[in-house]
Protein backbone atom coordinates (compact mmCIF):
# COMPACT_ATOMS: atom_id res chain seq x y z
CA UNK A 1 0.00 0.00 0.00
CA UNK A 2 2.58 2.03 1.13
CA UNK A 3 4.30 1.79 -2.55
CA UNK A 4 0.92 2.65 -4.17
CA UNK A 5 1.18 5.63 -2.19
CA UNK A 6 4.34 6.57 -3.40
CA UNK A 7 4.09 6.45 -7.08
CA UNK A 8 1.71 8.88 -7.05
CA UNK A 9 4.06 11.39 -5.30
CA UNK A 10 6.51 13.56 -8.13
CA UNK A 11 9.93 13.81 -7.01
CA UNK A 12 9.23 11.00 -4.16
CA UNK A 13 13.14 9.95 -4.69
CA UNK A 14 14.93 13.17 -5.34
CA UNK A 15 13.32 14.71 -2.70
CA UNK A 16 14.45 11.82 0.05
CA UNK A 17 17.50 11.26 -1.18
CA UNK A 18 17.91 15.52 -0.99
CA UNK A 19 17.00 14.67 2.52
CA UNK A 20 18.99 11.88 4.09
CA UNK A 21 22.03 13.29 1.74
CA UNK A 22 21.46 16.53 4.19
CA UNK A 23 20.96 14.78 7.02
CA UNK A 24 24.08 12.59 6.46
CA UNK A 25 26.12 15.68 5.65
CA UNK A 26 24.93 17.22 9.61
CA UNK A 27 25.97 14.10 11.22
CA UNK A 28 29.51 14.51 9.49
CA UNK A 29 30.48 17.83 10.14
CA UNK A 30 29.01 17.51 13.68
CA UNK A 31 31.29 14.06 14.25
CA UNK A 32 33.96 14.18 11.58
CA UNK A 33 34.17 11.15 11.95
CA UNK A 34 35.57 9.14 8.63
CA UNK A 35 33.44 5.99 8.73
CA UNK A 36 30.43 8.16 9.07
CA UNK A 37 31.36 9.89 5.30
CA UNK A 38 27.89 11.59 4.05
CA UNK A 39 27.60 8.91 0.97
CA UNK A 40 27.98 5.72 2.81
CA UNK A 41 25.55 6.88 5.37
CA UNK A 42 23.28 8.06 2.77
CA UNK A 43 23.20 5.16 0.78
CA UNK A 44 23.16 2.71 3.72
CA UNK A 45 20.18 4.56 4.95
CA UNK A 46 18.25 4.71 1.89
CA UNK A 47 18.07 1.03 1.07
CA UNK A 48 17.40 0.16 4.36
CA UNK A 49 14.52 2.66 4.46
CA UNK A 50 13.46 1.02 0.85
CA UNK A 51 13.35 -2.92 2.00
CA UNK A 52 11.21 -1.71 5.26
CA UNK A 53 9.08 -0.09 3.17
CA UNK A 54 8.46 -2.83 0.87
CA UNK A 55 9.10 0.73 -1.82
CA UNK A 56 10.00 -0.72 -5.40
CA UNK A 57 13.46 0.91 -6.33
CA UNK A 58 12.55 1.79 -9.69
CA UNK A 59 9.58 3.69 -8.31
CA UNK A 60 12.41 5.75 -6.24
CA UNK A 61 14.99 5.55 -9.06
CA UNK A 62 12.77 6.77 -12.06
CA UNK A 63 9.55 8.15 -10.47
CA UNK A 64 5.85 8.27 -10.70
CA UNK A 65 4.46 5.18 -13.15
CA UNK A 66 2.59 5.79 -16.40
CA UNK A 67 0.25 3.78 -17.96
CA UNK A 68 2.50 2.61 -21.14
CA UNK A 69 5.23 0.81 -18.34
CA UNK A 70 7.53 4.14 -18.23
CA UNK A 71 7.97 6.56 -15.74
CA UNK A 72 8.06 10.39 -15.64
CA UNK A 73 11.84 10.85 -14.83
CA UNK A 74 10.89 12.77 -11.42
CA UNK A 75 12.97 10.10 -8.90
CA UNK A 76 16.49 10.00 -7.93
CA UNK A 77 17.79 9.68 -11.51
CA UNK A 78 18.30 13.18 -11.60
CA UNK A 79 21.07 13.12 -9.61
CA UNK A 80 22.70 10.66 -12.22
CA UNK A 81 22.51 12.74 -14.69
CA UNK A 82 23.74 15.97 -12.95
CA UNK A 83 27.16 13.78 -12.59
CA UNK A 84 28.89 14.73 -16.36
CA UNK A 85 28.32 18.43 -15.96
CA UNK A 86 29.19 18.34 -11.86
CA UNK A 87 32.20 16.97 -13.00
CA UNK A 88 33.22 19.64 -15.35
CA UNK A 89 32.11 22.46 -12.86
CA UNK A 90 35.60 20.74 -11.48
CA UNK A 91 37.66 22.76 -13.63
CA UNK A 92 36.58 26.05 -11.70
CA UNK A 93 38.70 25.62 -9.01
CA UNK A 94 41.88 24.70 -11.43
CA UNK A 95 41.16 27.71 -13.45
CA UNK A 96 41.10 29.97 -10.16
CA UNK A 97 44.84 28.41 -9.30
CA UNK A 98 46.21 28.19 -12.67
CA UNK A 99 49.39 29.19 -11.93
CA UNK A 100 50.42 25.97 -9.83
CA UNK A 101 49.58 23.71 -13.19
CA UNK A 102 52.15 26.34 -15.39
CA UNK A 103 55.00 25.89 -12.51
CA UNK A 104 54.80 21.84 -12.12
CA UNK A 105 53.61 20.68 -15.34
CA UNK A 106 55.68 17.66 -15.49
CA UNK A 107 55.48 16.55 -11.74
CA UNK A 108 51.36 16.83 -12.19
CA UNK A 109 50.84 15.46 -15.63
CA UNK A 110 53.72 12.53 -14.59
CA UNK A 111 51.97 11.59 -11.42
CA UNK A 112 48.70 11.23 -13.00
CA UNK A 113 49.82 9.19 -15.43
CA UNK A 114 51.90 7.06 -12.55
CA UNK A 115 48.22 6.87 -11.08
CA UNK A 116 46.67 6.09 -14.03
CA UNK A 117 49.04 3.07 -14.78
CA UNK A 118 49.17 1.89 -11.35
CA UNK A 119 45.33 1.46 -11.36
CA UNK A 120 44.65 -0.60 -14.05
CA UNK A 121 47.53 -2.83 -13.47
CA UNK A 122 46.81 -3.22 -10.02
CA UNK A 123 43.23 -4.44 -11.88
CA UNK A 124 45.17 -6.39 -14.00
CA UNK A 125 47.37 -7.83 -11.32
CA UNK A 126 44.38 -9.01 -9.35
CA UNK A 127 42.44 -10.74 -12.56
CA UNK A 128 45.69 -12.72 -13.18
CA UNK A 129 45.79 -13.65 -8.97
CA UNK A 130 42.29 -14.97 -8.39
CA UNK A 131 41.68 -16.30 -11.89
CA UNK A 132 38.86 -13.42 -12.75
CA UNK A 133 37.25 -13.87 -16.37
CA UNK A 134 37.66 -11.06 -18.88
CA UNK A 135 34.44 -9.64 -18.55
CA UNK A 136 34.68 -9.53 -15.06
CA UNK A 137 38.55 -7.84 -15.46
CA UNK A 138 37.14 -5.24 -18.07
CA UNK A 139 34.37 -4.46 -15.27
CA UNK A 140 36.88 -3.65 -12.79
CA UNK A 141 39.32 -1.35 -14.78
CA UNK A 142 37.44 1.76 -14.37
CA UNK A 143 37.20 1.36 -10.91
CA UNK A 144 39.29 4.62 -9.98
CA UNK A 145 37.95 6.95 -12.67
CA UNK A 146 34.63 9.23 -12.43
CA UNK A 147 31.41 7.23 -12.68
CA UNK A 148 30.62 9.81 -15.39
CA UNK A 149 33.15 8.31 -17.68
CA UNK A 150 33.40 4.70 -15.96
CA UNK A 151 30.34 3.54 -17.32
CA UNK A 152 30.96 4.12 -20.41
CA UNK A 153 34.23 2.34 -20.77
CA UNK A 154 32.63 -0.23 -19.25
CA UNK A 155 30.17 -0.61 -21.33
CA UNK A 156 32.69 -0.30 -24.61
CA UNK A 157 34.56 -2.73 -22.97
CA UNK A 158 31.76 -5.73 -22.73
CA UNK A 159 31.46 -5.17 -18.93
CA UNK A 160 28.89 -4.81 -16.52
CA UNK A 161 28.32 -1.36 -16.38
CA UNK A 162 26.09 -1.12 -13.07
CA UNK A 163 29.05 -3.27 -10.99
CA UNK A 164 31.54 -1.21 -12.27
CA UNK A 165 29.19 2.12 -10.92
CA UNK A 166 29.03 0.00 -7.44
CA UNK A 167 33.30 -0.44 -7.49
CA UNK A 168 33.77 3.29 -8.75
CA UNK A 169 31.64 4.63 -5.95
CA UNK A 170 33.35 1.56 -3.15
CA UNK A 171 36.32 3.24 -4.53
CA UNK A 172 35.78 6.53 -3.97
CA UNK A 173 34.63 6.14 -0.59
CA UNK A 174 37.57 3.94 0.41
CA UNK A 175 40.26 6.77 -0.54
CA UNK A 176 37.68 9.92 0.46
CA UNK A 177 37.97 8.09 4.04
CA UNK A 178 41.87 6.99 4.21
CA UNK A 179 43.38 10.06 2.45
CA UNK A 180 43.95 11.86 5.63
CA UNK A 181 45.59 8.48 7.15
CA UNK A 182 47.43 7.77 4.16
CA UNK A 183 49.17 11.89 3.76
CA UNK A 184 50.63 11.19 7.55
CA UNK A 185 51.69 7.75 6.65
CA UNK A 186 53.52 8.96 3.70
CA UNK A 187 54.69 11.99 4.86
CA UNK A 188 52.73 13.76 1.92
CA UNK A 189 52.76 17.40 2.61
CA UNK A 190 52.63 19.49 -0.50
CA UNK A 191 49.41 20.54 -1.74
CA UNK A 192 49.80 19.85 -5.09
CA UNK A 193 51.18 16.53 -4.25
CA UNK A 194 48.09 15.52 -1.79
CA UNK A 195 45.46 16.82 -4.38
CA UNK A 196 47.07 14.44 -7.04
CA UNK A 197 47.04 11.51 -4.44
CA UNK A 198 43.41 12.00 -3.86
CA UNK A 199 41.95 12.95 -7.45
CA UNK A 200 44.09 10.07 -9.16
CA UNK A 201 42.86 7.55 -6.62
CA UNK A 202 39.68 8.28 -5.37
CA UNK A 203 38.42 10.51 -8.31
CA UNK A 204 35.53 12.85 -6.87
CA UNK A 205 35.01 11.37 -3.90
CA UNK A 206 38.87 12.20 -3.43
CA UNK A 207 38.38 15.77 -4.44
CA UNK A 208 35.56 16.75 -2.17
CA UNK A 209 38.35 15.11 0.49
CA UNK A 210 40.95 17.58 -1.22
CA UNK A 211 38.42 20.12 -0.71
CA UNK A 212 39.13 20.12 3.05
CA UNK A 213 42.83 19.73 2.92
CA UNK A 214 42.78 23.22 1.12
CA UNK A 215 42.06 25.34 -2.43
CA UNK A 216 44.98 24.23 -3.78
CA UNK A 217 44.53 20.45 -3.35
CA UNK A 218 40.79 20.73 -4.73
CA UNK A 219 42.25 22.21 -7.76
CA UNK A 220 44.81 19.17 -8.50
CA UNK A 221 42.14 17.08 -7.48
CA UNK A 222 39.70 18.03 -9.93
CA UNK A 223 42.80 18.44 -13.06
CA UNK A 224 43.07 14.73 -12.02
CA UNK A 225 39.61 13.45 -12.28
CA UNK A 226 39.83 14.86 -15.49
CA UNK A 227 43.08 13.60 -16.86
CA UNK A 228 42.67 10.14 -15.24
CA UNK A 229 39.61 9.47 -16.99
CA UNK A 230 41.00 10.36 -20.45
CA UNK A 231 44.11 7.98 -19.82
CA UNK A 232 41.73 5.40 -18.41
CA UNK A 233 40.19 5.65 -21.97
CA UNK A 234 42.81 5.40 -23.66
CA UNK A 235 44.51 2.37 -21.58
CA UNK A 236 41.77 0.70 -20.92
CA UNK A 237 41.20 -0.75 -24.11
CA UNK A 238 44.50 -1.75 -24.25
CA UNK A 239 44.79 -3.43 -20.99
CA UNK A 240 41.50 -5.05 -22.06
CA UNK A 241 43.73 -7.10 -24.47
CA UNK A 242 45.83 -8.57 -22.27
CA UNK A 243 42.95 -10.59 -20.19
Amino acid sequence: MLNEFVSELPYFGLCLTGAVYVAALALYNKTKWAILNPLVVSCAAIMVFLLVTGIDYDVYLQGKPRGDGTYDGTGAAFFQIMLTPTTVCLAVPLYEKLAYLKKYPLAIFGGILAGAITSVGCVLAVSLIFGLNHVQYVTMLPKSITSAIGMGVSEQLGGFPTVSVALIVITGIFGNMMASWIMKLFRIRHPVAVGLACGTGAHAMGTSRAREFGEIEEAMSGLSVAVCGLITVVLAPLMAGIL
